[in-house]
């Protein structure tokens, strides 16, 4: 869904909206506490399901990194509120500022909370790709859908923020960069999930903040993702050989390669079951009431995720079939 952008301009002063942060929302009874993993590193772990008023979208997760000389935070959950709790909680753990925040994709529900963080004077990098989303008139669709569906969590105060920074990744696969003594490093992995994909390595203490190439114990959103592509970004994400990888949704992991399994499998029964489909010329709804879901469909976010996620990889794999992928 995300990438099939109506790729047409934006006025001015729509554009200008687009990047100028307004003020965030004051929920005073959202209160997140964050989850120590490594010496320097917390996450705050959301709920799981889609975003709803139960959960005030709080059903993703984010990230931050403590160094010597300041914080760095990966993503920023789904409403200003969110990110305000965000920087409560930091401010819980240390002193130090929030100086920077890596977005793993601009998906609303990791984005929304960057309003909080950025009039605190936290600089954002993201992808160059996310560009293209946050021009498109989906973003704006969205953020109206939000406004309705998160009142008043999200309402009309709230703006999308852009990168001060958008990466580049034309001749290097990595952006590297040094924090108060900290290593870290960005990798791209665009083109799986989104179109502006990146995860973060903390290198001093092993630990990948993985954003939405990685999910435990729930389905996840696939939509028209490109799983072929996120098939190989889940082996390069154990290139680096991390110690804990803290996915995008669900709790964090200390055993990789199992509690990938879920996601791969996934991937791969969606891939074979509609190339069946399309191979056989069997119309997708058809196709679908054939499938036996029983494996996948105890797991949270299937009710909501599944069958949307099974025709997006129908589309894909016609598209593979006819050699446009």
């Amino acid at each position: 869904m995300h990438r099939l952008i109506r790729r047409c301009g934006v006025s001015l002063i729509i554009a200008m909206a687009v990047f100028i942060a307004g003020p965030a929302t004051a929920v005073p009874d959202i209160e997140l506490q964050p989850v120590k993993v490594s010496p320097h590193v917390y996450y705050f772990r959301g709920e799981s399901g889609m975003a709803s008023k139960a959960n005030k979208g709080f059903m993703s997760n984010a990230g931050f990194v403590v160094t010597d000389d300041g914080v760095v935070v990966f993503d920023a959950l789904a409403t200003p509120a969110l990110g305000d709790a965000m920087l409560k909680a930091i401010k819980r753990i240390t002193p130090q500022p929030v100086k920077r925040v890596i977005v793993s994709h601009y998906h609303a529900d990791h984005f929304y909370g960057l309003q909080a963080l950025k009039a605190q004077g936290a600089e954002v990098w993201a992808h160059e790709n996310g560009r293209a989303y946050l021009q498109s008139d989906i973003a704006q669709e969205r953020l109206r859908q939000r406004r309705a569906a998160l009142s008043p969590w999200v309402d009309e105060n709230t703006r999308l923020i852009g990168a001060d920074r958008w990466l580049s990744f034309k001749d290097e696969k990595t952006v590297s960069f040094e924090l108060g003594g900290t290593r870290f490093r960005i990798i791209e992995s665009s083109g799986a999930h989104s179109a502006e994909d990146v995860m973060l390595f903390v290198e001093d203490d092993g630990v990948l903040f993985a954003g939405d190439l990685f999910f435990t114990g729930r389905i996840p959103f696939v939509g028209d993702a490109n799983s072929k592509v996120w098939l190989a970004a889940l082996d390069r994400m154990l290139e680096v050989k991390p110690r804990i990888v803290v996915p995008g949704h669900g709790s964090a992991s200390d055993k990789t390669m199992q509690d990938m399994q879920l996601t791969r499998d996934y991937l791969i029964f969606l891939r074979k079951k509609m190339g069946e489909a399309v191979a056989d010329m069997v119309p997708f709804d058809e196709a679908y009431s054939k499938v036996d879901w029983g494996r996948f469909e105890k797991y949270p976010a299937f009710q909501q995720a599944n069958r949307l996620n099974a025709y997006g990889t129908y589309l894909l794999m016609e598209k593979e079939s006819l050699g446009k992928e």
